[in-house]
């Protein structure tokens, strides 16, 4: 008997056995225009209405052929709770915040009802739509934002890295443990509302600090993030982070979202007997202007190297073809 999507996914998170093939998932976005144009659903309604996200993430496996789901594509969801001002986009543009509530970095009111504020519920509700769906078939992923991501949201992100650069250390810290609950929580309750697994993205990437920093600021609270929240989760962050690869998997999580240009071979060997890895398909040259056998190739590469799941590096651009989604999907069935 053929093992389930969801199987494959979970058994690869946790270095289970192999099953029949290896998953194709993504723990970011895989939507695209021809995604929204098959479903008739577009952005922002899919960022603000329930059935529309829910709809829309279903269509990533529907159509494409991925083993997940996974109905949340912006980075606001929290910070709009949290008193940002965001711009929700539309067809061709990604959500952004217009807002930093807290650039003086005074403490944070963190609303009591912060899960039923509507950005972070619905994401809650379309998860409960898409488990009901799909029930113990596909693995539906959730994601939510960290401290490190939350704190640049509310305090700016030149103005929250400038108290980094500055080593005001404490300050940093202290803008990061406010907001720790805010993590948890949304974790938690996406968990019961139906995810199998949990994304967590927090960009401490390369070109925006040092592994010094992450070491010192962030990997005691990742450290303590994983413990509280129990679920497997994922640790997505974007850029070339090889310089803080080995403190990624002794941060506690299951499973490490990476890109392309980190070399899915240098990955595997460095890391992948201590962390699952996902990835790692580039999206600007290969998913967006290349073609499906360059996306194939990738793909290929990827399994060859080791990586457990495969799919993009990261939410792809809204113009990829989806003619090169399916190819990674094709390349996870050939020769299984």
């Amino acid at each position: 008997m053929k093992s389930t999507p969801h199987n494959l996914i979970m058994s690869a998170l946790y270095g289970g056995r192999k099953g029949d093939r290896p998953p194709a998932g993504n723990p970011t976005s895989i939507v695209c225009h021809g995604l929204m144009d098959t479903t008739g659903i577009s952005f922002p309604e899919a960022h603000l209405d329930a059935q529309a996200m829910a709809d829309l993430a279903l269509a990533g496996h529907e159509i494409l052929g991925f083993d997940t789901v996974m109905p949340e594509y912006s980075v606001h969801q929290e910070s709009a709770a949290l008193g940002c001002d965001v711009d929700w986009g539309d067809r061709d543009t990604m959500p952004d915040a217009k807002s930093s509530p807290y650039a003086d970095f005074t403490d944070i009111q963190v609303p009591e009802n912060i899960l039923e504020k509507p950005s972070m519920r619905v994401v809650l509700d379309a998860l409960s739509i898409l488990k009901r769906h799909v029930g113990d078939q596909v693995a539906v992923f959730g994601k939510v934002m960290g401290p490190w991501t939350l704190s640049y949201h509310m305090a700016g992100t030149q103005n929250f890295l400038l108290h980094v650069g500055l080593g005001e250390k404490e300050k940093v810290i202290n803008m990061m443990r406010q907001l720790i609950p805010v993590t948890v929580a949304f974790a938690k309750a996406q968990f019961r509302a139906g995810a199998d697994v949990v994304c967590l993205a927090d960009h401490i990437t390369g070109d925006l600090a040092s592994p010094r920093h992450y070491e010192e600021l962030l990997l005691p609270i990742h450290k303590e993030i994983t413990a509280q929240i129990g679920g497997p989760l994922i640790l997505h962050v974007c850029g070339n982070c090889n310089d803080r690869l080995e403190l990624f998997a002794g941060a506690g999580f299951d499973a490490y979202h990476f890109e392309w240009q980190m070399g899915p071979k240098n990955v595997v060997e460095r890391v992948g007997q201590k962390i699952s890895l996902v990835g790692c398909i580039n999206n600007a040259q290969t998913l967006y202007q290349g073609t499906p056998d360059d996306a194939y190739g990738q793909a290929r590469e990827a399994i060859e190297a080791g990586v457990n799941i495969i799919g993009p590096e990261c939410a792809i651009p809204l113009a990829t073809p989806v003619d090169n989604l399916k190819a990674i999907v094709s390349a996870v069935h050939e020769g299984y």
